[in-house]
């Protein structure tokens, strides 16, 4: 049986239990999500905007995940528990950190499970996958997709993408580590590198976790989190290749706290209007005066290029972005 999917208006947004938004009519507000939320990946999907993010609790509630659906990044429905841990054969806590993309019909969730700290422990990155993008997504592999650690990077945080060539890649790693491998055809495994390797590292300077790629006019840019999720330092930074598996040259942060604003911001992804030069940076942060750390909400910004390709530093906002419906 299909799970309900629960509509949001603006008003909702409004009094969401952070208390920042500002919905207008015109405008999403910040945050754009009632509740404690984060970690948010934000995609087009079947003519509707969708942010996947994690569920901010404590790793031991934190056994499902929502999906949000929107046609103008104004006015969100909620697709709730889209993904269960009790769903997934070898999930036991923590289910964090979606990434999701469409192939061949099907809608495809890469998520982090179970936190482990060594190789000894059962957990890592999985995939699970549905016919819709509001799910319910099922186990797909009936085990993790990578269970142990390789170079160092704690098997979290999955993006996955595609390159200009059609190929598709996942980036990874906590512990101050990044990987990037690449995806066989129907998402089993990973097909080796050239010099035989499956898991190459591409950690930059300052990286933590959280790893996003872009690529825009033939340029790869390659983003993270860096500084503490915990903590006012939590921000954003970028470097560029032009190549997916590098190597790449730092250019620096994009997004961090204003302490007027919000502090923490971090953990992001990047949206594209199709056929539109409007980029948007959806992400977390944590309101002023919130100490707990699962609460943080997700919050939407315009995000500018300048005409070298450079990124213009985010300026956190309350109001949000305007509406932008998809055509």
């Amino acid at each position: 049986m299909r799970r309900q999917s629960v509509p949001l208006i603006p008003l909702l947004i409004l009094l969401a239990s952070a208390g920042q938004g500002t919905a207008q009519a015109n405008r999403s507000g910040n945050p754009i999500l009632p509740g404690w939320y984060a970690d948010p990946e934000a995609h087009v999907f079947a003519q509707e905007y969708w942010i996947y993010p994690t569920t901010s609790a404590p790793y031991d509630k934190q056994t499902y995940m929502d999906a949000f659906s929107s046609p103008d990044l104004v006015t969100w429905t909620r697709h709730p528990r889209v993904l269960e841990l009790e769903d997934v054969a070898w999930g036991t806590r923590a289910l964090w950190a979606p990434s999701v993309v469409e192939k061949d019909g099907w809608y495809y969730i890469f998520f982090s499970a179970n936190d482990i700290q060594n190789d000894e422990e059962a957990g890592g990155i999985g995939i699970a996958r549905s016919h819709s993008p509001n799910g319910p997504f099922e186990d797909y592999l009936g085990e993790p997709l990578i269970g142990r650690f390789h170079n160092g990077a704690q098997p979290i945080d999955p993006f996955v993408f595609q390159d200009a060539t059609g190929t598709y890649y996942m980036t990874y790693g906590g512990w101050r580590h990044c990987n990037i491998a690449k995806l066989n055809e129907d998402f089993t495994g990973f097909v080796p590198f050239e010099d035989g390797t499956t898991f190459r590292e591409i950690t930059p300077e300052g990286y933590v976790e959280g790893s996003f790629m872009l690529l825009k006019d033939g340029q790869y840019y390659f983003m993270w989190s860096e500084g503490g999720w915990t903590g006012p330092d939590y921000a954003v930074a970028y470097a560029v290749a032009s190549s997916p598996t590098g190597p790449f040259r730092r250019i620096g942060r994009i997004l961090q706290q204003d302490p007027e604003v919000a502090t923490g911001a971090g953990h992001h992804s990047v949206l594209h209007a199709p056929g539109t030069d409007r980029w948007y940076i959806v992400y977390h942060r944590r309101p002023l005066g919130e100490t707990d750390r699962n609460h943080r909400v997700v919050c939407i910004d315009e995000l500018r290029f300048l005409p070298d390709g450079r990124i213009v530093p985010v300026r956190i906002t309350v109001e949000g972005v305007e509406s932008d419906p998809l055509r």
